[in-house]
């Protein structure tokens, strides 16, 4: 037995609790799911599974992508790529190619972390492995769509994406299950390595079911000279959301940006937040969040820990109760390791003023539109790098989200 998997089951074993909050029994999801076959063409889907992939960003005709990647349940349906230079595989099948990875898999996640990464190697369904060669620049992004179609099993997945030294590339990921799937759970390992002089743009896009569990571990390596960027878009139903990504600014002048926006509806319980470590000199961060409560718990948690003097970082957590019912808890951590560090943090969490309301609707507003547009205005964080047709998909969402968080 490896010694990973050793240590996999001593997690499990241990059954400790997740770190971020609400425990989840594993028993009560299916561990085997069908086989699915490949889909070439990315055509066999129908008109409704066609418009929930395009809500989270994928385009199944593969246009203005350099590649495309779609793991149903545990079956990798679909795997192409346009672009030299850049590398797009099955997780199973870059294993097999370059004999396990050693120098990336398990390197940055510890498996220990909690139940949910010791669950992601000891069933190991698959996932996506992205590699951009040195110096090359993606023309367009890659898409890599995480989606469960089969009603209560866990899809556990490991992702490794690489961008090795000056490349760049945006990667969209999209997750979303079948029309009127009811219960599932998605666990997800993501390794992300950004060599020197690398930008790697990150935007994942949720959009699951009324109950279904979600468990994304993350964690990003970031080189000298090197930036990423991650946009996270969560605003439609789904049980519970705990991820946390943790991003290390490991060489000189290493960048990190992390936006994120969260409708929580009622019954949705969404425990979302991020780190970023400065390990090194002249390195910056930025986290910024919006949060809307429309009846459901969201907890916005941001951290930022400074090792170097000159560290430059800021923390900015903005929730609005739109409801009654459901709460925000904003919680930002500031932690100066050194003298002179440079980081800031500012939080609120709030409802929207009668002032507003009434300001817009001495202009001509009802009071439905004046809301709205307050919300619009409230949600739009600007995302760096963003593709303008995605870009439009983000406004698009927010825009139809209206009805439902109002």
């Amino acid at each position: 037995m490896s010694e990973i998997k050793e240590k996999a089951e001593a997690a499990a074993a241990a059954d400790k609790k997740a770190l971020y909050g609400t425990d989840i029994d594993l028993s009560g999801f299916k561990r085997d799911a069908p086989v699915h076959d490949y889909d070439p063409e990315m055509s066999g889907f129908s008109e409704e599974e066609r418009k929930n992939f395009a809500e989270v960003g994928i385009v199944t005709s593969g246009e203005e992508r350099s590649g495309s990647f779609l793991l149903m349940d545990h079956s990798p349906v679909h795997c192409s790529i346009s672009q030299e230079g850049v590398e797009l595989l099955s997780m199973a099948d870059a294993l097999e190619r370059y004999d396990g990875l050693k120098d990336y898999w398990w390197k940055a996640v510890d498996v220990e972390t909690d139940k949910y990464t010791a669950r992601a190697e000891m069933d190991f369904n698959n996932g996506y492995f992205v590699r951009v060669k040195a110096g090359v620049k993606a023309t367009f992004p890659i898409q890599a769509c995480l989606y469960i179609g089969e009603e209560g099993i866990a899809q556990n997945v490991h992702n490794v994406i690489i961008a090795e030294e000056g490349s760049e590339l945006h990667l969209i990921t999209g997750c979303t299950t079948a029309p009127r799937l009811g219960r599932g759970l998605h666990i997800g390992v993501s390794e992300i390595y950004i060599k020197k002089g690398a930008t790697l743009t990150s935007t994942m896009i949720h959009n699951w079911g009324e109950d279904v569990e979600v468990r994304p571990r993350t964690v990003v390596m970031v080189e000298e000279g090197a930036t990423f960027m991650s946009n996270y878009v969560c605003m439609r139903s789904v049980k519970s959301v705990q991820m946390y990504p943790i991003v290390r600014l490991l060489g000189k002048d290493a960048v990190a940006r992390l936006n994120t926006i969260l409708v929580a509806t009622k019954g949705s319980e969404m425990d979302v937040g991020g780190s970023v470590s400065l390990e090194a000199p002249g390195t910056r961060a930025e986290v910024i969040s919006r949060t809307i409560s429309a009846g459901g718990g969201i907890i916005a948690r941001g951290r930022l820990v400074g090792h170097k003097p000159g560290v430059k970082a800021h923390l900015e957590c903005n929730g609005l109760m739109l409801s009654e019912e459901g709460y925000i808890r904003a919680i930002p951590e500031l932690d100066g390791r050194v003298a002179g560090v440079e980081m800031s943090h500012e939080a609120a969490v709030g409802k929207i003023s009668q002032e507003q309301i009434e300001y817009l609707m001495a202009r001509g507003l009802d009071e439905e539109a004046a809301t709205a547009l307050i919300v619009r205005g409230f949600l739009n964080v600007e995302m760096e790098g963003l593709p303008e047709e995605l870009q439009r998909e983000i406004d698009r969402i927010i825009s139809e989200s209206e009805e439902s968080i109002l």
